[in-house]
């Protein structure tokens, strides 16, 4: 605090002074390697738990422990957070402790064979029964041959076709008989019977039939009739009788042989499936189709093309399509599908190619990732869930009905009428987890009321953790547990401080560690990489230095050319010399991953008017909503500070130089304010600061983003100069908690070469920029006129009444035009 005296050398009240540049020991303390009493990762333990999550971990534990309807999760947060690698440790360590959910088959329906059947097996049984079928079909292709080349079977069918052959030859030996007694003679041909009379032992010809008596030709040609019609009896009736009953003997014969060669293996699966009775019935539908079609499993000629037996002879309908197999699980399963589309998470029917057409059956099901993981844990990306063509609507009707129905997508959007299967639906009991970010979250729960319905559970994670020395730790064996999990060097406890310095910079926050795991982890690969490179034996500080450095490097090339664009004054931006209305501001430019800082120049210019402050930017539909809300606030703070006495009579033009891709936010109303202070005041501003800032319409200075990259930004363009020991930044004073500058900037600022100034007004930063003491009111509201504010004071009354002496002059104008007209 210093005192201040009018013009007439009294004193009035104390003011307070610009901001005093930052010490090195008043930067925010950083990690230090010798709060850690290991020398290496080594000797730490494993870290079992995941770090800082506790809310997302507990709500997890609930929903994973909650088994009612509609319980699923969503687990919400940045992407590299370790959401997956949570779900996927909680979901391991529960479905260790439950049961191991059944074996799913499907079998063949020998009644509508277009609507296979569910078989539900105890894990392991369905493998079981799917190897016991294949070895039936196998036995019987060669026990149901062997059985009809048995000697007791062609015995019994030659006695049963020997039975018919007499029966057929003894009617036309007895119709031969009768017509022989009645002087006719039988013909017998392949195609024909005929019949001609005989007289005096002699075939009547038809001349000699006309020389007969009438009497006589009615007589044979009456007898003639008889026999025909006991013949038409013979041919069409008796004997398709016979030959009928003979196919029934036959039948019968062929179904006792059949059953005579499957009643051994059959039963000898009833015996091995006994505690069974799905399997039992489906045993008895078995016998009863193979009895019914032992043709099925005589020998096949070798075709033309090589074309599979059970294609050729339809032997698939005995197989046991295992849809899903137990065999070896211990606990419930957990699933995490790739690519969650349709097909794959529902399932399908595929069909194959056969002789130029496509065709299908209940061995072409296929199980999707909901089949795998019922009874259990299923896992899915939402994004990529949500990119697939109806695999979320098709997930929802899982969900909501219980059951799972495998249908083709043709027959899903009809847009195909022919024939498929419609295999028996399978009850559903699986928990689904998904994770994605925070805004696929909230703009599901906002657009879709069935997602409030089924995923009730939000796992919310956290982007940073609270700092404090049980977390470093905590922190120091996560890095551990990465390094022996990875086969990586250890770290000795400088590389540890300084990883959780980067972590503190990736969450710009002093008491904030990062958790955005991947990030680290990239960070730990590469330094255990550049320590092998230069032949070391653990990790140290300067390997982790050498990644960061490096990973900018990889991606700076934006930023140097800027740079040199300045530096070649391209781009102007002055770091020396004053200049009323112009102003260093700071922003940050983000390419990709990498964001780095850029000083911006900005002008205003005043001039007589009506009180209008004009975005530029705006104006040119270049500037966003939250800059554009800066300036009117700043044009706020301006009619409230210096409009109470008189009507403000100025405009006001404020500029981003050279910007031609568009600003946005309002971190650059500080310093848009204290340039239009200057251009109102008259005072210049020294060039050798630049600032970031944004303000309230009280004049207090608000905390921004990027705070870091700003000042380092700021930095090199002085750095490439020359250093003057006069440059700095000024930044809002609740932002030093966020200050984890690189080593050059602190040890410039520790050498006096740079300095880095907190302000908490307006007031602080105009007097810093100007070496012009702001200014205080005194009781009417008048500022001391060797001030900022009793200069802009001045300036604006004396617009005011330049305005006021335009309006007089004007109105006195009018006024005589007016008389003298009249």
């Amino acid at each position: 605090m210093v005192a201040r005296k009018t013009a007439s050398g009294s004193q009035t009240k104390t003011e307070v002074n610009a901001s005093v540049a930052l010490t090195i020991a008043e930067l925010p303390a950083c990690c230090a390697p010798e709060q850690f009493v290991f020398a290496t990762t080594d000797e730490l333990e494993p870290l079992r738990e995941i770090v800082g999550q506790d809310r997302a971990l507990e709500a997890i534990r609930f929903g994973i422990d909650m088994r009612h309807h509609g319980y699923n999760l969503y687990a919400l947060g940045p992407p590299g957070v370790g959401k997956f690698t949570a779900i996927k440790h909680f979901l391991n360590a529960k479905a260790k402790q439950g049961a191991v959910p059944p074996d799913r088959c499907y079998i063949n329906n020998f009644q509508d064979p277009y609507r296979p059947q569910l078989l539900t097996l105890p894990a392991g049984r369905g493998a079981e029964l799917r190897n016991d079928m294949h070895k039936l079909i196998e036995d019987l292709q060669t026990a149901i041959p062997a059985a009809f080349e048995s000697d007791n079977y062609k015995a019994r069918a030659q006695q049963l076709q020997s039975q018919l052959q007499e029966k057929e030859e003894s009617a036309f030996r007895e119709l031969h008989e009768a017509a022989k007694k009645q002087s006719i003679k039988m013909y017998q041909t392949p195609t024909e019977f005929t019949f001609i009379p005989l007289v005096n032992g002699e075939e009547v010809t038809p001349e000699t039939f006309e020389k007969l008596a009438k009497k006589e030709q009615e007589r044979l040609e009456k007898v003639v009739a008889g026999l025909r019609e006991r013949l038409r009896e013979i041919a069409q009736k008796k004997i398709p009788e016979w030959r009928k009953h003979t196919r029934e003997q036959f039948r019968e014969l062929n179904h006792r042989i059949t059953q005579e060669a499957v009643a051994l293996p059959i039963d000898s699966l009833r015996d091995r499936h006994a505690e069974l009775p799905a399997v039992l019935t489906y045993l008895e539908d078995v016998e009863r189709d193979v009895i019914a079609n032992p043709r099925d499993f005589a020998p096949q000629e070798a075709p033309a093309l090589p074309i599979p037996q059970v294609a050729q002879n339809g032997l698939s309908r005995y197989q046991v399509n295992l849809l899903i197999d137990q065999t070896g699980i211990t606990g419930m399963p957990v699933v995490f599908e790739e690519h969650p589309s349709y097909p794959n998470l529902l399932g399908r029917v595929e069909n194959k190619a056969f002789m130029g057409a496509l065709t299908t059956d209940f061995t072409l099901i296929k199980p999707g990732a909901l089949h795998r993981a019922n009874g259990g844990y299923l896992i899915l990306e939402a994004r990529k869930l949500l990119m697939q063509p109806y695999a979320w609507e098709g997930l929802k009707q899982a969900l909501y009905s219980r059951e799972l129905r495998i249908e083709s997508m043709e027959q899903v959007l009809s847009i195909a009428s022919t024939a498929s299967l419609e295999p028996e639906s399978i009850p559903l009991d699986v928990k689904v987890v998904l994770y994605g970010d925070r805004a696929l979250y909230y703009m599901l729960y906002a657009y879709d009321p069935d997602f409030a319905e089924l995923f009730k559970i939000p796992a919310d994670f956290e982007s940073g953790i609270d700092r404090s020395p049980e977390n470093d730790l905590l922190y120091a064996r996560m890095i551990a547990t990465i390094a022996r999990e990875r086969k990586l060097l250890p770290f000795d406890r400088v590389a540890v401080a300084a990883i959780i310095q980067q972590s503190m910079r990736i969450e710009a926050d002093t008491r904030k560690l990062s958790t955005h795991m991947s990030s680290i982890a990239d960070l730990i690969v590469e330094a255990d990489y550049w320590a092998r490179q230069r032949g070391g034996e653990r990790v140290g500080g300067d390997d982790i230095y050498k990644v960061i450095a490096t990973q900018v490097e990889r991606v700076d090339r934006v930023r140097d050319r800027l740079q040199e664009n300045i530096l070649r004054d391209t781009i102007m931006i002055a770091t020396a010399g004053e200049v009323v209305g112009q102003v260093n501001g700071l922003s940050v430019l983000q390419m990709g991953n990498f964001s780095f800082g850029q000083p911006s120049r900005i002008t205003a210019t005043t001039r007589l008017g009506n009180g209008r402050v004009i975005d530029i930017a705006r104006e040119t539909d270049m500037g966003g909503p939250t800059h554009s809300k800066g300036v009117f606030i700043l044009s706020s703070f301006i009619g409230a500070r210096y409009g109470q006495q008189a009507p403000l009579s100025f405009n006001a033009s404020l500029a981003f130089e050279q910007n031609y891709g568009g600003v946005d936010g309002d971190s650059a109303s500080l310093a848009e304010l204290c340039a239009l202070l200057s251009s109102l005041s008259g005072a210049p501003i020294k060039q050798c600061f630049a600032l970031t800032g944004s303000i309230n319409q009280h004049g207090q200075v608000q905390v921004i983003g990027g705070v870091n990259e700003k000042i380092e930004g700021f930095f090199d363009v002085c750095q490439a100069r020359g250093l003057s020991g006069e440059q700095g930044v000024l930044l809002p004073r609740n932002n030093v908690q966020n200050l984890l500058l690189r080593h050059d900037v602190i040890d410039a600022i520790g050498s006096g070469k740079f300095h880095i100034y907190p302000v908490a007004t307006v007031d602080q930063a105009i007097a810093l920029l100007t070496g012009l003491p702001a200014g205080e009111p005194n009781s009417a509201g008048e500022y001391s006129g060797d001030t900022v504010n009793g200069r802009v004071q001045r300036r604006l009354q004396d617009f005011a009444n330049r305005r006021s002496s335009f309006a007089k002059n004007a109105g006195a104008g009018d006024g005589d035009s007016d008389a003298a007209t009249s």
